[in-house]
């Protein structure tokens, strides 16, 4: 599901997925074991058992449950990276306070990949050939669990990512990899296409503008939304792909404001989120609909950036909300603020890392054990009850639900669809102007 004002950078670089073609010979070779130097966020100083051994006796050993984890805490990624380690956190406090799991505790065991292709392939085999750790946990972003998606089917080993929903990591029909949100990339969409063509006609865009960082995850988004809506009689006007290295968006926002759009969709990460609304306020241009992925989830940090009030009516579809009923949120909301800062919001990305170690969790009480081939076939024909809500899986991992659609709405964040999950049943539309 995340990534500039005084924030560390959230930027996607390597054109999309191209760049793990590089890294295949590395995966492969690197399968037999590792001696990587990456920084231990989590070492652990207890014995460990080898992974055979805890599958064999998982009830019977009092050492802890020891989960491998690669995370971006230095480079691009850091800033959802070092988020995912909080959600991660929050939730082995949560499981260690009510017993553990098979009544053993648990433990992180967590590395700094430095958001680096390579250097996730050397982590994951790292954990799994010398730590010899029982489980592991995904990485951030489909850029790094797409070599680290390869490492675990390698190795027999589940893999459940809290990020990483783009079209070409199924590609390759991985068997032991599961993505812990509610839809793969293209299908974000969705929730946002069927409130259009819900709308009354006096209020159906007419015309759209599309621009999209060249993002595994951010890309195809756009690129389907596009489809269905010209499916649908919205008419293109303009269309966009921008390396992920741009910083200055003004160019693309005064054509956009050239060919005055209806509607503007943008497939955002962050910087480039900010980057284009500052840049329309600057040419004066407002649409009646904006949509951009990630970036206006990133609350205060996304506010603060654009201008306090100019988030009013944008959409965006997310996760989770800090306001969704599901079973373990209000307490992963309390110990996430007990442990980052009293009142703080949590932040998508830590609610994501959160429900996929939510999903593990369920597997292994659920079989009883640590086998990986278990859980694996177990998540295969099972839902699992998560914060983001019930999630389930395909034959290769995709999930099979659809992503909530958010707006801005008076200063915060409201669910507006599906009905089931709404927070409100207003739409603000059309999009009030630029402040």
């Amino acid at each position: 599901m995340n990534q500039a004002l005084g924030r560390p950078s959230r930027r996607i670089r390597a054109g999309a997925l191209v760049a793990s073609v590089a890294v295949a010979g590395l995966v492969l070779s690197a399968c037999g074991g590792s001696s990587s130097s990456s920084e231990s966020s989590a070492a652990s100083e207890a014995p460990a058992a080898s992974s055979a051994a805890a599958s064999a006796d998982a009830g019977g050993s009092t050492e802890p449950i020891r989960i491998g984890i690669s995370l971006p805490l230095t480079g691009d990624f850091s800033q959802p990276g070092g988020e995912a380690k909080k959600g991660y956190d929050a939730w082995a406090t949560n499981v260690n306070a009510a017993g553990g799991l098979l009544g053993r505790q648990v433990e992180l065991v967590i590395l700094d990949d430095a958001s680096s292709q390579e250097q996730v392939v050397t982590d994951y085999n790292n954990l799994i050939s010398n730590e010899k750790v029982d489980l592991l946990l995904g990485t951030f972003s489909s850029l790094l669990n797409f070599p680290a998606s390869t490492v675990a089917e390698n190795n027999q080993m589940v893999l459940v990512a809290p990020a990483g929903g783009s079209p070409k990591i199924f590609e390759a029909n991985p068997t032991y990899y599961f993505f812990a949100q509610q839809a793969i990339g293209p299908d974000q969409a969705n929730p946002f296409v069927d409130m259009v063509a819900g709308l009354p006609d006096d209020q159906k865009p007419k015309t759209a503008a599309y621009v999209t960082q060249d993002d595994p995850f951010a890309a195809p988004v756009i690129e389907s939304m596009q489809a269905q809506l010209e499916a649908m009689g919205v008419e293109t006007v303009y269309s966009e792909v921008y390396p992920p290295e741009t910083t200055n968006l003004q160019p693309f926002a005064s054509k956009i404001a050239a060919a005055k759009p209806d509607l503007i969709a943008q497939g955002a990460v962050f910087e480039d989120g900010v980057s284009l609304v500052k840049s329309l306020v600057q040419v004066g241009y407002n649409p009646n609909i904006m949509f951009q992925t990630s970036a206006p989830s990133n609350g205060a940090q996304f506010t603060d950036g654009i201008g306090t009030g100019n988030e009013e009516g944008i959409f965006y579809a997310v996760s989770w909300s800090e306001k969704s009923p599901t079973p373990g949120n209000a307490e992963f909301i309390a110990t996430y603020q007990a442990q980052n800062g009293e009142g703080l919001v949590p932040a998508e990305d830590a609610a994501d890392a959160y429900a996929a170690a939510e999903v593990l969790a369920a597997a292994v009480e659920a079989t009883g054990g640590l086998d990986n081939p278990t859980l694996k076939d177990w998540l295969h024909a099972n839902a699992v009850s998560t914060i983001l809500g019930e999630l389930s899986w395909d034959e290769i991992g995709r999930p099979q639900g659809d992503f909530l659609l958010a707006q801005w709405q008076n200063g915060t964040v409201e669910i507006v669809a599906p009905p089931e999950a709404a927070t409100t049943e207003n739409l603000v539309m059309p999009k009030p102007a630029w402040q």
